[in-house]
């Protein structure tokens, strides 16, 4: 922390406003508390046995940079996979607790942002004000209220902290660091941002805490690249051309831009098309605002004012999102969380500066209007959360709430499928379904589970759609080196939809040879196809919701 941190807030302060803020958070996020587990919650704590058992075998297996947890949930999150263990020891299976602790870390994160944005020259009143539009932000409630994102909630925090140790602890500040990105990688973003802010203050970057950030995310991006290349999403062939690629980037900055300052569009499971066309307004917006971020970087690296570092920070913390690596759904009300705090604090001391350079006259009344305008913020946002937090009561309100902004997106195609099959409509149910597949839709186990498709199951249309999928799972296998048991009993599952139940049962059994928490539930899927087989009924083995029978 540099000097101005001991003028930022005294003990008696934070503590009266932790409470408070605490208290407020709980408010808004009411709706959500009580909400169960959902969509990637599953896979993260509600069946991962990993995280359900404190054991030193689990603790080693969490801690496994290319181990099977790392590989299954698609990253190396160890600190996040800790934290949800932790939880869990302390709430088991009840959700109230676990949305209770994002809740309180995300409360944490506010203040933390408000002490930074003090000590780099915002005015306490302006820091207060920034850090309340950011606990109720309507669009930060996917990334609080989404038990899995504890990633983000828990990596924000010890990432501002590594900010605010550095100027004194450098060696604290790399260990904020360090374990920042072992909760998420877009952590790295507070990076450059650290070395300008440095620059700004002393004229110079001191090169050991550099080069250790610098170790510590060069060591982790090797691991954390090969995970994330291991997911199919990782490899979607979405645009036509370098241009819509390139338009469809800026038209993303954009919706961003948008989504920071009105709070809107929120929405769970985001559907944007690309911006095909040259005239797509949402990449015609970006033009005038890439402008206008240029000129600010420029005008503050010349200035060697700490507005550069906000910039900078917001930059980085899209770049991984901005489909410089194409990935499905790069617009997510989640993924602002750690772009907002560097818009807040690029917009705050561009704002200063235009105040310090006004006539005199006229500067109280500036900042009073400055004043009313982050508070007319504050109120608008925080009346609109607690709609965006009952989305998280239950998984149909979130499937519902994407229907909802994206008509023609694959979750309302999907709950097409599942009305026109519930009435026999083999026809409407498959189109909606090829729909859905355009749109990136790949779950075969899903048709295969859910009791929605019951009355069109044995349709050779509806079979022929669940092979195809279960068909492009088995390719990506192939792909992929060491599979981990959770892969190997997909993949079983994917040949038991194509009516292959001898390449299931050989792959259940390696499965099962490897051994863990899941090896009971592997054998006894086996055993359940040796009993088709030995009866002669190869053909009549499905999948269902407990495995294959």
């Amino acid at each position: 922390m540099n000097e101005r941190s001991a003028e930022a807030f005294g003990p008696a302060e934070l503590a009266l406003l932790f409470v408070a803020c605490v208290g407020l958070a709980l408010v808004l996020y009411r709706p959500a508390l009580h909400g169960p587990f959902v969509s990637d919650d599953l896979h993260y704590v509600a069946q991962n046995r990993r995280v359900h058992d404190l054991s030193l075998e689990n603790l080693k297996a969490l801690a496994d940079p290319r181990g099977a947890v790392a590989i299954d949930v698609v990253n190396y999150a160890p600190l996040q996979m800790l934290g949800h263990a932790l939880a869990w020891r302390a709430f088991g299976p009840e959700t109230f607790g676990h949305h209770v602790v994002n809740v309180v870390l995300h409360v944490i994160s506010a203040m933390l942002l408000s002490w930074l944005l003090v000590t780099t020259g915002v005015p306490r009143s302006a820091a207060l004000v920034a850090g309340a539009i950011f606990l109720v932000h309507p669009a930060n409630v996917e990334a609080v209220a989404w038990v899995s994102q504890l990633k983000s909630a828990l990596a924000l925090p010890l990432a501002i902290g590594a900010l605010l140790a550095l100027p004194r602890r450098a060696w604290l500040a790399t260990w904020l660091f360090a374990a920042a990105l072992l909760a998420k990688a877009t952590a790295v973003c507070v990076l450059p941002a650290a070395a300008l802010l440095e620059w700004s203050r002393t004229g110079r970057v001191r090169a050991p805490w550099l080069v250790a950030w610098l170790v510590c995310f060069a060591v982790y991006a090797v691991v954390e690249f090969g995970m994330h290349q291991r997911t199919g999403a990782a490899d979607a062939a979405l645009y036509g051309t370098p241009f819509v690629l390139l338009r469809t980037v800026a038209a993303l900055g954009a919706r961003y831009a948008v989504l920071a300052v009105s709070g809107w569009p929120t929405s769970t499971f985001h559907e944007p098309e690309p911006a095909f066309s040259l005239l797509d307004p949402w990449w015609l917006l970006a033009l005038p605002l890439l402008g206008i971020a240029l000129w600010r970087v420029a005008a503050a690296l010349r200035a060697r004012s700490a507005e550069a570092a906000y910039w900078v920070w917001a930059a980085v913390a899209f770049a991984p999102i901005s489909q410089v690596f194409p990935f499905l759904y790069p617009f997510a009300d989640r993924y602002l969380y750690f772009i907002l705090p560097g818009l807040l604090g690029a917009v705050l001391l561009a704002g200063q500066r235009v105040l310090v350079q006004s006539p005199a006259a006229h500067r109280q009344a500036l900042a009073r209007v400055g004043l009313l305008v982050g508070l007319v913020l504050i109120v608008g946002f925080a009346a609109r959360t607690p709609g965006r937090a009952a989305v998280w009561r239950s998984n149909t309100a979130l499937l519902l709430d994407a229907a909802e902004h994206y008509p023609d997106g694959k979750v309302a195609s999907v709950l097409e499928a599942k009305r026109a099959a519930r009435v026999g409509d083999v026809q409407t149910a498959i189109a909606a379904l090829r729909r859905a597949v355009s749109r990136g839709f790949n779950r075969f186990e899903q048709l295969e589970t859910d009791p929605s498709y019951a009355p069109i199951r044995e349709a050779p249309q509806f079979r022929a759609l669940v092979a195809e999928l279960a068909s492009t799972w088995i390719e990506s296998a192939r792909e992929k080196r060491g599979l981990t048991p959770s892969e190997l009993r997909s993949v079983a599952h994917a040949h038991i939809a194509r009516g292959e139940p001898e390449q299931a049962l050989s792959l259940l059994d390696a499965a099962g040879v490897r051994g863990g928490p899941y090896a009971a539930e592997f054998e006894a899927e086996a055993r359940a196809i040796r009993a088709g087989l030995a009866i002669g009924e190869p053909g009549r083995i499905r999948l269902r919701a407990n495995g294959p029978r």
